[in-house]
């Protein structure tokens, strides 16, 4: 059996200036929103993964041999479809900022498992949640399309009314509603912070800002 690796570099298009923003809020029960209008929910994957997490509990209370080699083929199967889920939604954002010649807001991921606070039934799930690589994905295509991405920080995006500015942890009265409480502003949580990093993106490209993956801390 014999086995060819090729490898072939491919020149990146230099990014244009960019007539807009598109902002991607990143989360658990929606996957990525943006600020056009776009959500990838996260209940198929969770569902799956939930189907996948008691399978290999019941499967390493058996703990033999054969139990083992079988985890091992779950467990790769697990990460495969994750890793799908998110390459459709990564060229998804990618094509929609190509075609409009809008650039892509993302934001950093550095410390989320601290900064998030969540019940613990949630826990392993943003543990296990492959939001770095969603964000990998969505830098690599961007750049290969010629799309400017800027990463921002995300902190109190949720919290501020993207109408007003005003800030207050109260604006946010569930996970998918968001009320200001100065002008009275409603609108879909995830869909307000979008709009929010798509702002900062902006700020933070006209300031020189450079792409950078991101990673999970």
């Amino acid at each position: 059996m014999w086995f060819l690796y090729a490898t072939c570099e491919v020149p990146e298009p230099q990014a244009a200036q960019p007539i807009g923003w598109i902002g991607v809020d990143l989360g658990l029960a929606n996957i990525a929103t943006t600020s056009t209008g776009y959500r990838a929910a996260g209940r198929g994957l969770r569902r799956y993964r939930e189907r996948k997490r008691q399978l290999r509990r019941k499967l390493q209370a058996k703990s033999t041999k054969a139990t083992k080699r079988v985890l091992k083929r779950q467990r790769r199967r697990e990460t495969r479809h994750a890793a799908q889920v998110n390459h459709v939604i990564s060229k998804r954002i990618v094509a929609e900022a190509q075609r409009t010649g809008r650039g892509i807001g993302l934001e950093t991921l550095t410390g989320i498992r601290e900064r998030v606070r969540l019940r613990k039934p949630q826990r392993a799930t943003l543990h296990s949640w492959g939001f770095a690589q969603l964000g990998l994905f969505i830098d690599y295509k961007a750049r290969r399309a010629g799309v400017p991405v800027a990463f921002v920080n995300a902190h109190d995006t949720s919290r501020t009314c993207r109408r007003c500015g005003y800030v207050d942890r109260n604006n946010r009265v569930t996970q998918a509603e968001f009320r200001c409480r100065s002008c009275c502003f409603v609108e879909h949580a995830d869909v307000n912070a979008s709009h929010n990093i798509a702002a900062k993106a902006a700020v933070a490209w006209g300031r020189g800002a450079q792409s950078m993956a991101p990673t999970l801390e």
